[in-house]
């Protein structure tokens, strides 16, 4: 992702000059300081006024709240850079902040307003997001991005499932695990992109030798093995074909990592901590497959998924995109690089409360004010780059 080519003339507040800012700042802040109103709620410690079940308020507003924001922070910055076309800013991206804002009111206050009315208002974000992106990369003649709306499609299609299966059933299932298969394939998408790019750029100039393989037909083979896989889990997460096929998958993407170089890349943490981030894709695919095979519990592979990659590769992709489109140094500070290892912390803790129950109550403390830490500390460190100036030239 180079720093955006072109701006249109802008003279109101930073914060909405450029659309990863105030996506990338109220996401990192929600993620942190949902998680730490999530402890109190699975504890009984706490009620919100949502008609979901804690369990579901809590998957619901890390996947369809806290995600989509990031992606669209994403891709309010990287569509320019595909089309050629002015970014978002101003009163057309104040609009969709407060749609993402007002969908997460709507959630927590469901119990008030009615289970349909926070499905529409929560839905009405995702729905806006991707009309934006759809007339951007039409009008760009960008058809090769099209693919990007396929899994928007799919997220906000996940999210409609969701409210409907919570409030007919009681509980989402499908909702969830749609959601997560969405978000997982374009992890995979982009960061088979952006993970084998950015480590090449860096070896080329910093340390010579071997390069990162070059996308090709293995890739095509693992993310359509991947894919086949989420299908069969998201219609039925216990067959033992599910958990042979997750499996396979895993390796696969394991196997995919490794073709990037990510060892060679230890110098450079905002390059590394990509790499490792990816790692839990092959993990919970592994980790899933055992659950339905009735080796593991099923929430250690979905919080290596969900915690683990969806978690890590937002933080990573955040902290170096949003210091080269405001011109500063592509540089992982001390601090930020603590932010990393806490938020991996983080993810491993929660994957080991789910495969050992018995150590659950204290590593769910761990993990969520880890990751508390970890998002909220971001924000803060990076406050000044979401509000300010770009850096001088």
């Amino acid at each position: 992702m180079a720093p955006i080519p072109r701006l249109r003339d802008y003279n109101g507040p930073a914060l909405l000059s450029y659309g990863f800012r105030p996506f990338f700042l109220f996401g990192s802040l929600y993620a942190g300081l949902a998680i730490l109103a999530w402890l109190p709620m699975f504890y009984g410690e706490l009620d919100l006024s949502t008609a979901f079940a804690p369990r579901d308020w809590h998957v619901h507003e890390m996947l369809y709240g806290y995600l989509p924001a990031v992606i669209t922070g994403f891709l309010l910055t990287a569509v320019p850079n595909w089309t050629g076309r002015m970014p978002l800013q101003g009163r057309p991206l104040l609009v969709l902040v407060l749609a993402w804002a007002a969908g997460r009111l709507a959630v927590t206050t469901s119990a008030w307003i009615g289970w349909e009315a926070a499905a529409l208002i929560d839905n009405a974000f995702l729905l806006l997001v991707g009309a934006a992106m759809a007339r951007e990369i039409v009008k760009g003649r960008n058809w090769r991005n099209l693919k990007v709306l396929v899994a928007l499609g799919i997220l906000a299609v996940g999210n409609i499932i969701f409210h409907v299966e919570a409030h007919v059933l009681g509980a989402a299932d499908y909702g969830i695990r749609l959601g997560i298969a969405a978000t997982m394939m374009l992890i995979m998408l982009v960061g088979g992109r952006i993970i084998p790019s950015f480590t090449r750029n860096w070896l080329v100039r910093e340390n010579p030798g071997r390069l990162p393989a070059s996308f090709g037909r293995f890739d095509i083979v693992s993310m359509i093995a991947a894919g086949a896989a989420l299908l069969a889990w998201i219609a039925a997460p216990n067959w033992r074909v599910t958990g042979a096929a997750l499996i396979a998958a895993g390796m696969l993407q394991a196997v995919r990592l490794a073709r990037w170089a990510g060892e060679r890349t230890w110098r450079d943490r905002l390059v590394l901590i990509l790499h490792v981030a990816y790692a839990f894709v092959p993990l919970g695919f592994v980790l899933v497959g055992l659950a339905a095979l009735g080796l593991l519990p099923s929430g250690a592979g979905i919080h290596a998924w969900t915690g683990g990659a969806m978690g890590i590769m937002t933080l990573a992709v955040m902290s170096r995109a949003s210091l080269g489109h405001t011109g500063r140094a592509l540089v992982a500070t001390a601090s930020m690089q603590e932010l990393y290892l806490l938020l991996v912390a983080a993810a491993l803790a929660r994957v080991c409360a789910a495969i050992h129950p018995a150590w659950s109550d204290a590593l769910l403390h761990v993990a969520g004010g880890a990751w508390a830490g970890a998002f909220v500390g971001f924000a803060v460190t990076y406050w000044k780059v979401f509000t300010g100036p770009r850096a001088a030239a």
